[in-house]
C-alpha cells in the first residue's frame, strides 16, 4: 500500500474513531446514558471517568502534534475500554447482538492503529 494509501486509511479510521469518542463527553449526564452505567452495575464515579478519558483518548488520537508514546498509551486505554464493554455487555446481557457493537469500535480502531505504524516506519525509512 502506498504512503497515500495509507495515510488516507489512517486519517478515516481515527476520525471515525475520535467522532465517536469526542462528542460522548457532552451526553454524560443524559438519562440514557446513566442509565446503561446503572445497567451494567457501574457506579457513577465511573462513568464521569470514563467518558473524560474517551473524551481525551479521541484527541489524542486525531491531534498530530501528540507525541507517539502518548498515542501508543491511548489506543492501548480505547482497547482495554471496547473489549472490557464486550465483556461487561456479555456478563450481563448474556449474548445478544448488542453485546458485540463495542467490536466495531475495536476493529476500526485497530485499523487506525495499524496504519499509524506502518506511517511512521514509512517516515522512518524515508527518513533513513
Amino acid at each position: 500500500m502506498s504512503i497515500k494509501a495509507t495515510r488516507i486509511v489512517f486519517w478515516v479510521a481515527t476520525i471515525l474513531i475520535s467522532l465517536s469518542l469526542i462528542p460522548g463527553i457532552f451526553f454524560m449526564t443524559q438519562t440514557w446514558n446513566k442509565g446503561m452505567m446503572q445497567h451494567l452495575g457501574m457506579p457513577y464515579w465511573f462513568h464521569i471517568e470514563l467518558g473524560i478519558g474517551k473524551f481525551l483518548g479521541g484527541l489524542i488520537l486525531i491531534l498530530p502534534f501528540i507525541p507517539a508514546r502518548i498515542k501508543e498509551w491511548a489506543y492501548v486505554a480505547l482497547g482495554i475500554d471496547s473489549l472490557s464493554a464486550v465483556i461487561a455487555l456479555l456478563s450481563v446481557d448474556g449474548p445478544k447482538p448488542m453485546s458485540f457493537e463495542p467490536l466495531i469500535i475495536f476493529a476500526i480502531l485497530l485499523i487506525s492503529y495499524i496504519s499509524y505504524h506502518r506511517l511512521n516506519v514509512k517516515k522512518e525509512i524515508i527518513k533513513a
